[in-house]
Order: C-alpha cells, then structure tokens, then sequence
C-alpha cells in the first residue's frame, strides 16, 4: 500500500474517538472470517452495559448506531467492508492504517521503545564490565557479547516487523 492510499493521521484519530467504532474493530480481529452486524451489537452492548446478555433495548441502540453511522463511515473509508443487504461485515486490508493506532501497551507490560533501551543499556553495562575486568564478564571474549546483543536486537526485529504486519 502507497503513502497515497493511507488513510490520514486526522482521520485515523476522529474514527478512534468513537468507543463503538474501537469495539467493532476488536470483534473484527477476533473474527476474521466476517460476522453480522446483530454480533456485533451484542458484543458492544455487552461491553457497555456489563450484562450478559444485554437489554434488549441496549442491543438494539447500538444495532441503529452501527447501521445508520459507524459501519458506514467505516465502509466508506475503507477500513471494513458492510454489506447492508447481508447486514456481513468484514475487515479490509486498510483497517491496518487504524490497528497501529489501536496498539496500546498494557501498564503492566513494557512498550519496545522501553525494551531496546534496556537491551542497549544491559550492552552497555557488559562491555564495561567486560573492560573493567568483571569475573566470567571478562572470560568471555567481547566480539561474543557484541554478536549476542546484535542477535538479539535483530531477533526482536523481527519479530517486531511480523507481528505488526500481522495486523
């Protein structure tokens, strides 16, 4: 996907802003094969009101605000695709413009700006236990200890570059 189809910063945060176009979005990932919009509001209705299964009228409140607002607005940019006849939804392949905004770090985890920091500070602190001659540190030629941190600064790439391609 060029730059040029990439849905706009601005864009991107005015459909974030909405808590049902978020959910949509999370019960979308879930379930990649498509679901009806009646799933959909059950979730959402589920979420919201804490109930299993939900009011009757939650549900449909938010069947009318999915059908008449969010699926749409989200069908016409492109981030999923409604079918009003089917009343299918599935996720389209630029619903990944949005996902990368969606990636919250949970306060108990760490983001991977926090992680490179640490691996490059834990680098740091073994070359300079190595020059300062740190027992079984110093054993260990530091070539090795510069091969083992790039291993794992690539490794952790990798796996960085997949996972979000993923999305």
């Amino acid at each position: 996907m060029s730059d040029e189809d990439r849905l706009d910063e601005t864009v991107v945060y005015e459909i974030l802003s909405s808590e049902r176009r978020r959910h949509t979005i999370d019960y979308l990932r879930a379930n990649e094969d498509g679901v009806e919009v009646n799933d959909i509001a059950e979730y959402i209705a589920r979420k919201e009101t804490g109930e299993s299964p939900p009011p009757k009228d939650a549900r449909k409140t938010v069947y009318v605000s999915l059908h008449q607002t969010h699926l749409p607005k989200m069908d016409d940019l492109d981030i999923l695709n409604y079918d009003t006849d089917t009343k299918e939804v599935t996720l389209s392949d630029s619903f990944r413009d949005v996902a990368v905004y969606m990636e919250v770090v949970p306060g108990t985890e760490i983001s991977w700006s926090e992680y490179y920091l640490a691996v490059g500070l834990v680098g740091l602190a073994t070359v300079f236990a190595h020059t300062t001659g740190a027992p079984l540190i110093a054993d260990i030629g530091v070539e090795y200890w510069a091969v083992l941190y790039l291993l794992v600064v690539s490794a952790s790439a990798l796996y960085q570059t997949f996972t979000r391609r993923l999305l």
